[in-house]
Parts: structure tokens; sequence; C-alpha cells
């Protein structure tokens, strides 16, 4: 949750961040429930002094061989237990309303993020590389599967439903060296690099800014009460939940690890291949570092630029886009995605994201350090998705692809890949 001091100077701000978000949710009605629970508290406060004097009395009267003031005082000792019960209660239900308003309240935005009520309305900012133009009939990602026997969506279907595939030879080799490309890269960067837990309490994901308003894209594992992270920020960043840690630097971290997502509400979109899936793969990198916007927008530009480094070594034209506040998250303070060129689709598709999220994450998680002053402080997290596989071999197979059905395999992947220059369509 943001400082509730912050809320209340900030309310018309915030109000209009959670309207530009798509969030429901009034500002107002939070801050008078705010108003009553610190009337409730304070209440709550002076009938516990009144019932302990009170005790005390009755002690001392006691003591003074004066019963009849002892038992009137103990009967007042009564009204007043009664009272601070009634008042108890009323107290917890303010605090659970007030809770409840408080945890929708979502991050402020950039003074750059654009205005917009979806992707729709992001702004490229740059671009890398050219569209291929192909003089010949190209052939989309699943039919390249296919031919080469790569995957195998069919199976996928039979085995565990709608948005599941299999990846097979070659097509699972592409998948692993992406991914240590991606780790190899980060690593030579001075990221840690952390094997993470992927089922997770629901603290780590409502610390972490995932919920409430994820639950429906989260997988449950009921008789546990634990959920399937879509992503190892939430491991990650919960790494330092509850710790004072030494920032003199940044603390950079990445993982690769599965991710899952219920995809709830996207029915019909996406559905061809292997675009929007339930199973997938990502690298990401996490940063926690000062509470400084000018650090924070530096490591923010940075983990880009490593997503971006990737994209330029496996050989995909991309653009980068600012995106506009209805495209945002509760938790996100300023974001780039970074959409690249997908033949079949004729246009770019989103690949990578990254997210600067100011203390927001640090204040649910209570991650903080010791500034210059040594006064105990929030730190500012950072994420991004250095790759996320199978949809990256969308672009990848694509692009490559040469008239005779084979794929050229770049330069950067081809030692992860046992030297392999090309994939050879099999007769």
């Amino acid at each position: 949750m943001l400082d509730i001091k912050f809320i209340r100077q900030h309310r018309e701000m915030l109000q209009t961040v959670a309207d530009g978000k798509g969030i429901t949710l009034s500002i107002d009605e939070l801050l008078r429930w705010d108003e009553r629970r610190r009337k409730l508290l304070q209440e709550a406060e002076a009938l516990r002094q009144e019932r302990n004097v009170h005790s005390r009395d009755i002690g001392r009267l006691i003591g003074e061989g004066n019963r009849e003031a002892a038992e009137q005082v103990r009967q007042d000792v009564q009204e007043t237990i009664r009272r601070l019960s009634q008042v108890e209660a009323e107290l917890a239900e303010a605090e659970r309303q007030f809770t409840l308003l408080a945890m929708r309240v979502p991050n402020p935005v950039s003074p750059d993020t654009p205005a917009g009520r979806s992707d729709q309305d992001n702004v490229e900012v740059k671009r890398f590389g050219e569209p291929p133009v192909f003089d010949f009939a190209a052939k989309d990602h699943v039919a390249l599967g296919e031919l080469h026997d790569l995957i195998d969506i069919p199976r996928g279907v039979k085995t565990a439903g709608t948005r599941n595939y299999y990846l097979k030879g070659a097509g699972a080799l592409l998948h692993r060296a992406v991914q240590q490309l991606a780790l190899d890269l980060l690593i030579g960067k001075g990221f840690t690099l952390l094997e993470v837990p992927l089922l997770v309490r629901t603290e780590a994901l409502t610390h972490t800014g995932f919920f409430p308003f994820g639950e429906e894209q989260t997988f449950r594992i009921a008789e546990e009460n634990k959920w399937l992270v879509g992503t190892s920020e939430v491991p990650l960043v919960s790494y330092h939940a509850d710790e004072v840690i030494e920032l003199s630097e940044p603390r950079k971290y990445a993982a690769v690890s599965q991710c899952f997502r219920n995809e709830i509400g996207s029915a019909g979109r996406d559905v061809h291949g292997l675009y929007r899936v339930h199973q997938f793969a990502k690298v990401e990198q996490v940063i926690l570092c000062e509470a400084s916007l000018e650090q924070s927008d530096r490591m923010l530009h940075e983990i880009t630029g490593h997503a971006e480094e990737l994209l330029q070594l496996l050989e995909l034209p991309y653009r980068v886009m600012s995106v506009c506040i209805g495209d945002m998250s509760q938790k996100t303070y300023k974001q780039f995605d970074i959409e690249t060129w997908m033949p079949s689709r004729q246009a770019y598709g989103e690949t990578h994201s990254s997210s600067a999220l100011l203390d927001f994450q640090a204040r649910r998680s209570n991650i903080r350090y010791r500034d210059a002053e040594g006064k105990l402080t929030y730190c500012h997290t950072l994420n991004n998705t250095a790759v996320a596989s199978p949809r990256i071999l969308i672009p990848l197979l694509e692009t490559h692809q040469e008239e005779d059905g084979s794929i050229r395999i770049p330069h950067a992947l081809r030692p992860y890949i046992n030297g392999l220059e090309r994939l050879v369509a099999q007769q």
C-alpha cells in the first residue's frame, strides 16, 4: 500500500490515476474509512486506559476496606469493557474496509507517461532494424514447426487442453538456447542468478502487487492455498521481504523459470500457435536500488537495453513503446514494452516489458535500507523480461526462414545449439 499520508496529500491525483488505469476505487471513501478508524482507535485507547485506571482503583479500594466503592467501580469496569468490545468490533470492520480500499490504490505514474486507454495508445520511442520482405510465400511459425518437426500443438491440446503444446528436437533446443543466451548476457552484466520457488504463498503475490487484481490470471493450488507464479519477479522481489538490506550498489538478480498464466478473459485472442499459452519460460531481471528517481530511471533504461541487446543478437527487428496509463497495471510507475516484428501477423507483437515501480513493492514487502543519514527507507524495485519463450520463437522462426523452407540460426545462438547454422526441412 502507499503511505496513507501520501494518499491524503494527493487524493485528486491518485483518483485520476485510478480512473486512468481502469481501477474501480473512490479515494474519498478510503479517506472516510481512514478518518473513522483513527477516531475509533483513539476511542478504544481511551477506553483501555479508563479500564486500567478503574482496575487499579478496585485493588486500592479493597485494600482500604471500602468494598462498597470497589463494587461500584467494578460495575463501571464492566460497562467500560462492554463499550470497549463494541468499539473494537467497529474498529476491526473499519480497518478491514480501509485495507480493502487501500490495497486498490494505484502507484502514481511518471510525468512522461502517455495518456491513453489501451495498447493502441502506446507511443513508439525507438525502432531497430527493418521488417523482412520475402519474395516467396512465407510460412508462419506453426507451419514451419510442422515442417521441421519442432512444434506439436495437437498433442499438447490432447494432453493438457487448449493453449498447450509440445516442443520437439531443435524446437526444444532453440527454446533452451535463447534462455541460456539471455542468462549469459545478464551474468556478464553483473546479475546474480537465482533458482526460485514457483509455488508461492498469497502474501508473495500481494506484496509484489499482482494481487488483488490478478487472481483470475493465476493458477491456485487450493489444498495448499498457494499459487503458481506467472513470472519469477514474484520470488525475486520476495527474496528480501521483511529485511533491511545494504544498498551502496543496486542489487541485480536474474532467474529463468517456468511460468503459468490462466488467460481468463482472453478467449478468442491470439489462439493460433504459440503467442498466448498457459505455460512458458521467462528469463527475468529484477533490480532493487536506492529510493532515487534519477537512479531508478537509469536502471529502467539499463534493463530495457539488456532486452534490446538480446534481440539484436537474435537479429530481429523491434520497436520500443512507451506504455500509456490505460495499459499499465496498478503497481507500475513507468513502463516500456518491446514489440518484435512477427511476419505472420504483419505487425509487431509484444515480447518484452520493463517496469519501474518506485517503492510500491518494497512497502508491501517491507524491504528497507539505510540512506546516507542512516534513516530506514523503502527501496525502489524494477523488473524486465529479458526473454520469454516460446513466444520469441514466433519471430525467430518466421524472420529467419528461407525460400526452400530452411531456417537460418543467428550467429549468437549457434554455440547453444551444437553449432548448427540452419535447420533444413525434413523430406
